[in-house]
């Protein structure tokens, strides 16, 4: 056991001076603490599993130093821990938690640890030194105070025996702490910090909650009344609003912003658990949407290093109503394949197919990519715009080596320098695939180097020799984002910096000009068209010419018979020579009724086939009589107008080209075929018994053949361009 390991190191005379100072110690602390967080409940520790598993974290992150620095030795070895726990999202949360806590505060507690005498004065194994760290952090964060147990929970031995270690030590811990606040004149080990650190802890203190709504599943609307009834008020921002409140986005519809301190309430709604509502960093929203902007109906998806599979989820919910497919490469573990499927059937995602290989290992030119448009590419980055690293490690599954630069508050030169490698070398292979039109790019680093840097030497040193169109820059389009956000002047690039309501966000687009020899067909517009609901009620898939074949059939009355090419010109001299001697009283009469003339445009216009003239020609507006040899009879009406057409007599007519003037019917024709004819004149002459059928036309200016008219039309109106005989 520990206890018998430990050395005795015991100075009785000191004992009460020790005890002094450590009261000295926690008194001193004990003003910033209310001040700054007079609202938090007071700590009680951590169950067993958290502090096991924070241990095996930390022993993952923590910062090595050079031998001659080493002041405590971290033996190798993880400790044992409960697999049931490990897989609870919430001991995750705070075992993440814990563990970087003690990482920004590493040097620290080396350092109390060494000046309280428990190193190097107890035999205590290596690997459980990292157990120590954690453990000494969280007592110190209780200000020396017992930990609460409760009555059902499980302990483990490694965890009794450290903390019993501490509790013996608790006096001399206070001191050792108290001196060092002393000797660097801080008010807490907080202010100890460097500034971009506690900069980070402050934003990440009031950072808000963004969640996207899975719209296969719930509308805006729904999410909206659901959350009225659970006491949730709409407002139009969170920013230091109290109570139960959320708002919308500013850039995204679709997202919803809550305040930090609802996280444990809004867990147990039933619209988390659901896959209704998705806790996600907004910087993702803003990439999928940038995406969306630049999709086509039949255009496929290819994501790269996305990370969180909430992301996929989120682009395959925008694209749900199109027929477009969502490839995800670089899932490397075939095990987890089945539990994604599970997933994605859940949040009701149907169009994702996950690619095994690497993106950098995928050729060009993969039949299963070859409709693929757009390329989100979302590299691994430093990260250092986002104000809480726990919750975007444990979303994004981002590596824990983050941590290491946020305890430091910020990255290494070398370090930098092998992400912007990484980076460019996945933008220019994105930028290959020839059948890709454009690229968006998105990191939520703060350094120009992975950023700017990376994009513009991309397009600088873009290979222009293929036939293909080069990239470009252009601005991203969100749904609701106004062009004062967007630096349209300058880069066209679209940056959100880290501040207390959002974390920081680099966003990139590039897009290829289009082809001019690229054409798209009337079809694929058509269909584009109806997929977004801007054709309803129209029926689409048949062929103009038959439209117009069926329309005609059903509309118009048999054709006229046309005569031959001698009989015409006759029957055009005849008339003209009528028309000089026309009487000028007919002219009121003509002009009031050339509207019934108007409806006989669809006889003629087209090269169509008639059957070949045997007989005089008729008025399409005139029903067909049957031949009588008894003049005073009236012909009777046929039930059917149209007329076969046997195929063997079928000619095509040559168009001549007449000027006459109209026909001057006494009235107008039945509403009911007026809106089916165009704006055409033509003059019709055709024979019939004196008495007709009551309703059709009837006028002494038609005449029988060979008969003069008695009335004749002003020569002032030859103008017509297509008269009809």
């Amino acid at each position: 056991m520990l206890q018998s390991r430990k050395l005795q190191f015991s100075k009785e005379n000191n004992t009460e001076e020790l005890s002094q100072l450590a009261s000295l110690a926690l008194s001193g602390d004990e003003a910033p603490s209310e001040k700054s967080s007079s609202d938090i409940p007071e700590k009680t520790g951590y169950p067993d599993p958290v502090y096991i598993m924070a241990a095996n974290i930390f022993q993952g992150i923590r910062i090595e130093k050079s031998p001659e620095k080493v002041l405590i030795k971290y033996g190798n070895e993880p400790l044992r821990s409960l697999s049931e726990e490990s897989e609870d999202e919430s001991f995750q949360r705070l075992s993440y938690e814990l563990a970087f806590s003690a990482l920004k505060y590493q040097g620290i507690l080396e350092t109390i640890l060494i000046d309280s005498c428990i190193f190097p004065s107890t035999t205590i194994p290596d690997h459980l030194s990292c157990l120590i760290i954690v453990m000494l952090y969280d007592f110190q964060d209780r200000k020396f105070q017992a930990r609460l147990l409760s009555k059902n929970e499980e302990s483990i031995e490694e965890v009794q025996e450290v903390e019993n270690l501490l509790n013996s030590f608790k006096t001399k811990l206070a001191a050792a702490l108290a001196r060092y606040r002393i000797k660097h004149d801080a008010l807490s080990i907080y202010h100890i910090l460097p500034e971009t650190v506690r900069n980070q802890e402050l934003r990440a203190s009031t950072l808000p909650l963004y969640a996207w709504i899975n719209t296969s599943k719930i509308s805006p609307e729904e999410v909206y009344y659901s959350l009225k009834k659970k006491g949730y008020n709409k407002v139009k921002s969170v920013l230091h609003i109290g109570g139960k409140v959320f708002a919308v986005d500013q850039h995204c519809y679709d997202v919803l912003v809550f305040p930090s301190h609802l996280k444990s309430d809004l867990l147990n709604v039933d619209l988390f658990k659901d896959y209704k509502l998705i806790f996600q960093d907004k910087s993702r929203s803003l990439a999928v949407h940038s995406v969306k902007a630049l999709l086509n109906v039949d255009d496929d998806i290819l994501m790269v290093n996305t990370g969180s599979w909430y992301t996929v989820a989120h682009m395959s919910i925008l694209t749900n109503n199109n027929t477009s497919k969502i490839f995800v490469c670089g899932v490397q573990s075939q095990a987890k394949h089945p539990d994604l499927k599970n997933l994605f059937t859940k949040m009701g995602c149907k169009n994702i197919e996950i690619l095994h290989e690497t993106f950098l290992n995928i050729e060009l030119k993969d039949n299963r990519l070859q409709k693929v448009k757009v390329i989100l590419l979302l590299p691994r980055c430093s990260g250092l715009g986002i104000s809480n690293p726990v919750e975007f490690i444990l979303i994004e599954h981002e590596d824990t080596d983050l941590l290491k630069d946020f305890s430091q508050g910020g990255t290494s030169e070398d370090k930098l320098h092998v992400l912007a490698q990484q980076q460019y070398a996945q933008l220019t292979h994105a930028m290959k695939f020839t059948k890709a039109q454009a690229v968006v790019y998105c990191t939520c680093s703060v350094y120009p180097e992975e950023n700017e840097a990376v994009v513009k030497k991309a397009l600088e040193f873009q290979d222009r020799g293929t036939k293909v169109q080069p990239y470009r820059l252009s601005p991203p389009v969100l749904p609701l984002c106004s062009l004062k956000e967007i630096r349209l002047s300058t880069d066209k690039f679209f940056r959100v910096e880290p501040s207390e309501i959002t974390n920081g966000c680099f966003l990139s687009v590039l897009t290829r000009e289009r082809d001019p020899s690229e054409t798209v067909s009337v079809k694929d517009v058509l269909a584009r068209a109806a997929s977004k609901g801007l054709l309803e009620g129209i029926e689409l898939g048949k062929s103009s010419k038959r439209d117009k074949k069926k329309k005609r059939s059903k509309t118009s009355l048999p054709k006229a018979p046309s005569t031959d090419s001698n009989g015409i010109q006759m029957k055009i001299a005849e008339f003209l020579s009528r028309e000089t001697n026309a009487n000028a009283n007919r002219s009121q009469v003509a002009t009031t009724k050339t509207s019934l003339t108007q409806k006989s445009t669809i006889q003629v216009g087209s090269s169509s086939q008639v059957r070949k003239p045997s007989k005089p020609a008729t008025n399409p507006l005139v029903p067909t009589f049957r031949k009588n040899t008894s003049a005073s009879r009236p012909c009777e009406r046929p039930t059917n107008l149209v007329r076969p057409r046997p195929e063997g007599r079928m000619v095509v007519l040559k168009p001549v080209e007449i000027v006459l003037p109209p026909v001057a019917f006494p009235f107008s024709t039945p509403q009911e075929i007026r809106p089916q004819i165009p704006t055409y004149h033509f003059y019709y002459r055709w024979i019939t018994p004196k008495t007709v059928v009551p309703g059709y036309l009837s006028t002494s200016s038609i005449s029988r053949k060979g008969e003069k008219p008695k009335e004749n039309l002003p020569s002032s109106l030859l103008r017509h361009r297509r008269p009809w005989l």
